[in-house]
């Protein structure tokens, strides 16, 4: 009898885990599927989304500034982002701030190396997705007057001078980090950074021929409908995949950001029909994206209560920033990268430090889990104030950066703003020769 307890021990042994450093088969399946889901966000939903409402002469241009900055920015990872975003730093001052060299063309890490419950290359694979969404978002202030050139070193140089610092000081153990800033899925990292370098590049090459006066219309609203299924549909792996296995936070931020997603859509449905008395499938659409924005940083840190209020007041918010700031200010944001990504993404950060559920085991190091630890009343205030301090940083560091990039890539590019003549035509024929439909 011993001898067939010991064999049922010894198959059973490699199904079993003693530590945190385990492969575990389902975490690796759902991590693998997860940035398949992201990757599918960017040359497929975003591309469409940002296609679909540029006007047709165009709208190939648009696919090319969406895929061309995604390719781009995964190789850039790959080379040196990921060890800025995630390596150490010798210097302990530095290291607040941005990681080091060690991990240059992944440099050290082997391909067995493990990161939690999965191997560590999956995870790289798995922020690389994240990393080229983000500078993929910012094209869509930009689109139909800027040099595809220019776009191309700006994807080089901001994901390594923006974005690599930004991710390593929420989430590769920087300062804010240290902070205890909760950032679930990427609303500072990802949406704010995103949106605002749009408004920063938006601003400097200046605004379309012909813009406010000339009628810019969407070339397909039908495809841009379909853009934001796709992204929804891709967001699961970008929120869900962030609890980094086959679990229940997992689980929790798949439902938050379905019920979030479909508040948000409602909401801005709603808006228009009251305010114009039409509801348009751009608004829905619309509404949509800003309510997977508005979950992103909360999704696994909120109730599925606290996620419609995430969903509705994001999208309330986004309406008028498309709406109303824009035509205040007079800023030409194309695509309202800026409305839609900045300002939702904005207040989901800020939102999850006041509607976190006070549950420590759903909380990073931070002012809410400490006080949840020691017996206090869960500490808001503070939460708040860490979340307040990491959007102020992440928006100071975004701006001056982008700025610096736009200078660098527009002198090497002997000047970012396409001419005259190639604006008037289209990008599609005087910048790739093709059209993106032919009719």
């Amino acid at each position: 009898m011993k001898k067939y307890l010991w064999l049922l021990a010894a198959l059973l042994l490699p199904t079993l885990s003693f530590g945190a450093d385990k492969l575990d088969t389902g975490d690796t399946a759902w991590m693998m599927v997860s940035t398949a889901f992201v990757l599918l966000m960017t040359p497929a939903g975003l591309a469409l989304f940002y296609g679909g409402m540029t006007r047709a002469k165009n709208a190939l241009n648009t696919y090319a500034m969406v895929t061309g900055a995604f390719i781009v920015a995964i190789i850039v990872w790959i080379l040196a982002g990921y060890s800025l975003a995630f390596g150490e730093n010798a210097n302990a001052t530095l290291q607040k701030f941005i990681g080091g060299l060690s991990n240059v063309m992944l440099n050290g890490i082997k391909w067995d190396d493990l990161s939690g419950t999965y191997p560590t290359y999956v995870f790289v694979a798995f922020q690389a997705t994240f990393a080229a969404i983000t500078v993929a978002i910012a094209s869509g202030s930009v689109i139909e007057r800027m040099k595809f050139s220019t776009w191309m070193v700006i994807v080089i140089l901001w994901g390594l001078i923006v974005y690599a610092p930004i991710a390593h000081m929420i989430w590769g153990g920087g300062m804010l980090m240290s902070d205890g800033a909760l950032d679930f899925a990427g609303g500072t990292v990802v949406h704010m950074n995103g949106g605002l370098a749009g408004l920063v590049l938006a601003l400097l090459v200046g605004k379309r021929k012909g813009y406010p006066k000339v009628a810019l219309k969407p070339f397909s609203i039908i495809l841009t409908a379909l853009g934001a299924a796709l992204l929804w549909f891709g967001w699961y792996g970008f929120n869900a995949g962030s609890a980094f296995g086959a679990n229940a936070i997992a689980g929790l931020a798949l439902m938050t950001t379905t019920v979030a997603t479909a508040a948000a859509g409602v909401t801005w449905m709603l808006l228009e029909w009251l305010i114009y008395k039409k509801p348009t499938l751009l608004g829905i659409a619309s509404g949509i994206v800003a309510g997977l924005v508005a979950i992103t940083p909360a999704a696994g840190f909120v109730s599925v209560g606290g996620s419609i209020i995430v969903g509705i007041v994001g999208s309330i918010i986004a309406f008028f920033g498309v709406v109303k700031l824009k035509k205040i200010f007079g800023y030409d944001d194309s695509l309202d990268a800026f409305g839609v990504h900045f300002l939702a993404g904005l207040w989901g950060a800020l939102a999850t430090g006041l509607l976190a559920v006070p549950n420590k085991d759903l909380l990073w190091d931070g002012p809410l889990k400490a006080s949840i630890e020691k017996g206090l009343a869960p500490d808001y205030i503070g939460q708040f104030m860490v979340q307040l301090k990491s959007v102020v940083i992440v928006g100071a560091w975004t701006l001056i950066g982008t700025a610096i990039v736009y200078f660098v890539a527009s002198l090497l590019t002997g000047g970012a703003r396409v001419d005259e003549e190639s604006e008037e035509i289209g990008l599609d024929e005087a910048v790739h020769g093709e059209k993106g439909i032919n009719l």
